[in-house]
């Protein structure tokens, strides 16, 4: 069971996950879990590769047009629950 999606911390692309451009935006496929997501839109794919650069999901979110930020926001928990993104690890798990 993943931990519930929590926009104010800082998430990355699972390691585990592959993102194929496409016309319409990209493939996600995760290789452990064998599950393929789609992400519609070219920003939501340039959210979703740079959500590492931030120190949180709001942070990363507040780089985005205002009227799209409800829309992503609600695409990067369904990310969250499908394992595609995780939580980055905080400083103190950190070797």
């Amino acid at each position: 069971m993943t931990a519930p999606f929590e926009p104010g911390r800082g998430y990355q692309l699972n390691p585990d996950v592959a993102l194929r451009p496409e016309p319409f935006g990209a493939l996600a496929y995760h290789f452990g879990t064998r599950r393929l997501s789609f992400l519609k839109a070219p920003d939501l794919v340039e959210l979703v590769r740079g959500l590492s650069a931030h120190r949180s999901v709001s942070d990363a979110l507040a780089t985005m047009p205002d009227g799209r930020r409800d829309a992503y926001l609600r695409a990067l928990a369904a990310l969250a629950a499908a394992d595609m993104i995780v939580p980055q690890p905080s400083r103190s798990e950190m070797p």
